[in-house]
């Protein structure tokens, strides 16, 4: 069971375009006071066969965390073209927000993003170059939520509540639909996983 639990994630400006900041508002619910930060990042993954390409588009600590309800507004710059394939640029990609704490990855968030021309012609007809200004991206609204066993320095309070059992677990990793980028299950299910690079969206095509 996890001591945070991700009550909703709304990206405030979705769609957007292409070269425009990420904005979303993160709400979460602490069952139990934790003396150290908890470390947020957004991650972009152009090509899912290719880690080195990856790109951190930001990181925020939160902290000290009380118990209870969260939130916050977090900001993130958009991907540098320069570390895109020009072959990865349209089509769909992934976005990750990740939740870490004392360096453990107990959560990931993962959404597809679909990235298209703003216009029926470049649609049809694509540029030899890439017009980055003239592109528009837009996130689904059913991401999935993974979920990952770690080590917490606090205790369980002994009203922490039950497992949600239609949460079911696939070997050690739990990965799940949720029904739409807002809405999250507050409770956690279990899992013993040391994999964080699985963002739970295998077979991302740049379709």
């Amino acid at each position: 069971m996890s001591i945070v639990n991700i009550r909703s994630v709304e990206f405030l400006n979705n769609p957007a375009r292409f070269l425009d900041p990420y904005h979303c508002k993160i709400t979460f619910e602490c069952i139990a006071p934790l003396k150290d930060d908890v470390e947020w990042k957004l991650i972009y993954v152009s090509s899912p066969g290719n880690e080195e390409l990856d790109q951190e588009l930001d990181d925020c600590c939160v902290g000290p965390v009380p118990t209870g309800v969260n939130a916050f507004t977090f900001e993130a710059s958009p991907p540098s073209p320069a570390g895109i394939p020009k072959e990865d640029v349209l089509g769909v990609a992934a976005l990750i927000l990740t939740g870490s704490y004392n360096e453990q990855e107990f959560v990931r968030v993962g959404y597809y993003q679909h990235t298209e021309y703003d216009n029926e012609e470049m649609k049809e007809s694509p540029p030899e170059r890439i017009m980055y200004e003239a592109l528009v991206r837009n996130l689904n609204d059913k991401p999935r939520v993974t979920r990952f066993n770690i080590k917490w320095d606090v205790a369980l309070p002994l009203s922490a509540p039950a497992l949600n059992p239609s949460v079911s677990t696939v070997g050690s990793l739990a990965s799940a639909a949720v029904p739409s980028a807002n809405t999250f299950a507050g409770d956690e299910s279990s899992t013993t996983t040391t994999s964080t690079r699985d963002p739970g969206l295998n077979g991302v095509t740049g379709s």
